[in-house]
């Protein structure tokens, strides 16, 4: 998920080009306050006329407590981009206002509930400790992120490069998001330079289970979709899994073994995930 500042016109034109499976247009911690209006302004028409090749489009709005909160939700949600991004979530009653906020304008202008998602930002302790609630509390929120930078601000503690700091609410985030089945979105790295550390901590954050990556430059992008393509080895295991399980389906066979190994359930959705990431079709296995 590429950030694009809500006021930089260039990127927002070209946003589309540079690879990302998702794209943050940013109105909140990336444009300055005197700049508000017309950063609004400016993602609106180009959310109206800009083609992104089918990338995810998401609008990060200020948060309903600051003066802008109302002003970009009343601009943005008429044009019903994929998600909606909210900062700072703390508790579900934070949620449940913006949720009404969202299905009001919606009403007003003849629009469906159930077609824009919402993306929560967990930015704050007390969000960690609610993530759970926050997750679960209605269908339209469908991933779940951390904002590293501002939660480390929050609990007073340096950010490190190993991010032991925020190490606990990583796994907490994405344990909500698991078991409320919806995806999770790491925090960005914030040195552009150091591709060898973004590719560590992107090896890292994937073995915890996230399903994806901010980023703050089109730099990071390849980075991260190196770190999250499955291997050429692990995708002909997998192959060989569903090819397997497939054939042994056929003969009546229930348990079987791949490489001296048995394969279960757990082995078989762990394939079939892999493939998915690789854009195999299973089913033509």
């Amino acid at each position: 998920m590429l950030y694009i500042p809500g006021n930089n016109p260039a990127m927002l034109l070209h946003g589309g080009v540079y690879g990302a499976d998702s794209l943050l247009l940013d109105l909140e911690d990336a444009v300055a306050l005197n700049q508000k209006d017309a950063a609004r302004i400016l993602v609106r028409n180009m959310l109206k006329t800009v083609d992104y090749y089918g990338a995810e489009v998401c609008v990060r709005v200020n948060h309903l407590d600051t003066p802008f909160g109302m002003d970009d939700l009343n601009e943005i949600v008429p044009l019903q981009p994929n998600a909606i991004r909210y900062p700072k979530t703390e508790t579900i009653e934070e949620l449940d206002r913006l949720v009404q906020v969202i299905t009001e304008i919606e009403d007003r202008h003849g629009l469906p509930h159930d077609k824009m998602k919402i993306h929560i930002m967990i930015e704050t302790a007390l969000g960690v400790q609610n993530v759970f609630e926050i997750a679960k509390f209605c269908k339209r929120v469908d991933a779940i992120t951390i904002g590293g930078q501002d939660l480390t601000a929050d609990m007073n503690i340096k950010n490190t490069k190993d991010g032991a700091g925020i190490d606990l609410a990583r796994k907490m985030i994405v344990m909500a998001a698991k078991a409320n089945k919806i995806d999770a979105i790491d925090t960005v790295f914030v040195d552009v330079d150091n591709e060898e550390d973004l590719r560590i901590e992107t090896q890292y954050i994937k073995e915890l289970g996230f399903n994806g990556k901010a980023v703050i430059n089109p730099r990071q992008i390849d980075i991260v979709h190196e770190v999250f393509t499955p291997t050429e080895e692990e995708i002909r295991k997998a192959y060989r899994i569903i090819k397997e399980f497939n054939r042994n389906k056929a003969l009546g066979i229930g348990v079987f073994a791949v490489d001296g190994k048995m394969v279960d359930a757990p082995v078989l959705t762990r394939a079939n995930y892999v493939l998915e990431l690789a854009g195999v079709d299973s089913d033509a296995i």
